[in-house]
């Protein structure tokens, strides 16, 4: 009997409790498999034990800068490079709008996380949660 290929694992760095929790749900229901980090460096922490085939950032959960969040996160796992993606309510923060379009990361607002998640997590260097060998 054929195995079942590995799913796809994704960390989720969220600090509101009820969002990582419809995150994990959405995940699971797309096929993936999720982990959950309160904090960036609870986050990192995963990172740093686990391997992950992408990350979703809410930037409001870091206590650290969003620039060095996603620096860190490269230096700890070079694999996750394209492999972000920022949920952010704040588009029209300067800062915001700066570290996303230097960064060259993919994001998806806070009330189109929904309708949206699939397709943005598709678009994570063609991450899909069968059609990628495992990492």
């Amino acid at each position: 009997m054929p195995k079942d290929p590995p799913r796809r694992k994704i960390l989720i760095i969220e600090d509101k409790p009820s969002i990582r929790s419809v995150l994990y749900v959405l995940l699971a229901g797309l096929g993936y498999e999720g982990d959950a980090a309160p904090d960036a460096y609870q986050g990192l922490a995963k990172i740093r034990r686990n391997e992950f085939d992408a990350v979703l950032l809410d930037l409001r959960s870091s206590q650290l800068p969003p620039d060095q969040m996603v620096c860190a996160i490269s230096e700890l796992r070079p694999s996750l490079v394209g492999r972000v993606l920022v949920i952010t309510g704040e588009y029209s923060h300067p800062r915001t709008l700066e570290i996303l379009e230097r960064y060259a990361l993919p994001h998806v607002a806070h009330d189109r996380i929904t309708s949206d998640l699939s397709s943005s997590i598709a678009g994570l260097d063609g991450l899909t949660s069968t059609t990628l060998a495992p990492t």
